[in-house]
């Protein structure tokens, strides 16, 4: 039987609808920059440098008054031109107002953080125009990008770990309402839980497993990575023994058509979603560790990789089975967790047995 088209692909083709159907709306050269970005960027991130444009776009027509009486398809390379680099001197302050707007309760770091991702995406957009000469500088280039603050990795200890895969197995601590719906994804909950914890693997990669690309003889999956590259993962019997408990369940239930490849099912016979995903995963860390907020499926990728660097020690195997294309950035993600090595080692050795002080020995 032919292998089905990969979850990854379609939903590739829907991204790239997506951006077809948003660039009817935006100005010309957005399109030609976007198509230069065709075989260097995936259709997900191409979609949000759009998104990224289109927010500066309406800044223009919000807060400048010459682009005042515009739609954003009437905007032209020569109004580009006209942009000064006040009005682009301007435009982080435009942004914190509308993260404020748009997200009141976001948490400063991720503020930031999409504040820097939209000036950076102006930036290669200029970059872009300059470079094919239809400006004469990149001013954008000029405008300061704002300091970060550090993010706190957050992850899961241990016996916080095994209290979260028991509130999905028993539904203890669960609401009324949660608990029936407990009852019958239990098995589904533990096994995407486990699949998490047990491997690092992405939100993303875990929605796009079908069945057919999980391996039991060799606990191997066949997963695609940021970018459309396939790669084969290893499982523990641990997990192994989760997805066939759901794999025994899932043979029950009759998915809706276009859903029969998925792992992973909802209560409405569907693919599950990554919404849905990050909302289990919210809901039984809840129960298991109320302290720490915001738990998500990445902060289970990130129990996994300190779990793994504690293990092993290895730097380079970490970021390989997380998927990082660059050592830095796992480096980056864990340096605490060296940092904190280097702490217990300064303490290791001990060049003298505790005996008299050192006043005690000079008398």
């Amino acid at each position: 039987m032919p292998r089905s088209v990969p979850y990854a692909r379609q939903v590739s083709q829907r991204q790239t609808q997506r951006i077809r159907e948003r660039l009817r709306e935006m100005p010309a050269c957005v399109g030609d920059f976007l198509i230069s970005m065709e075989d260097q960027y995936a259709a997900l991130t191409r979609l949000a440098y759009l998104l990224d444009l289109r927010v500066f776009f309406e800044y223009l027509i919000a807060e400048c008054p010459r682009f005042a009486d515009k739609q954003l398809t009437d905007i032209t390379l020569d109004d580009i031109r006209a942009v000064t680099l006040a009005d682009l001197e301007r435009y982080p302050g435009y942004l914190t107002l509308y993260f404020r707007r748009a997200h009141p309760d976001c948490p400063i770091e991720n503020a930031e953080a999409g504040k820097m991702r939209k000036l950076c995406s102006l930036r290669s957009f200029y970059n872009y125009l300059f470079e094919h000469k239809y400006i004469e500088g990149n001013l954008a280039a000029l405008v300061a990008l704002p300091k970060l603050h550090e993010k706190a990795i957050l992850r899961l200890e241990p016996d916080e770990v095994a209290r979260l895969l028991d509130a999905a197995e028993s539904g203890e601590g669960l609401g009324d309402r949660q608990k029936k719906y407990n009852e019958n994804t239990r098995v589904r909950d533990v096994a995407i839980l486990t699949l998490l914890l047990g491997t690092g693997i992405r939100v993303s990669e875990c929605v796009g497993l079908n069945r057919e690309d999980i391996n039991f003889e060799e606990n191997a999956m066949l997963i695609t990575r940021k970018g459309g590259k396939e790669m084969i993962l290893y499982f523990s019997d641990e997990v192994a023994s989760a997805l066939r408990a759901y794999l025994a369940q899932r043979e029950t239930v009759q998915p809706l058509e276009g859903h029969e490849d998925a792992l992973f099912l909802s209560l409405q016979r569907r693919r599950i979603t990554q919404r849905a995903i990050e909302n289990l995963v919210k809901k039984y860390a809840a129960v298991a560790a109320p302290l720490k907020r915001r738990i998500s499926p990445h902060k289970l990728r990130s129990t996994y990789g300190t779990a793994l660097y504690h293990e092993t020690g290895d730097i380079y195997l970490v970021a390989d089975v997380l998927g990082h294309s660059d050592v830095n950035t796992t480096r980056k993600h864990y340096a605490a967790m060296a940092d904190d090595s280097r702490r217990r080692a300064a303490q290791a050795v001990r060049l003298r047995d505790d005996g008299p002080s050192r006043e005690g020995d000079a008398q």
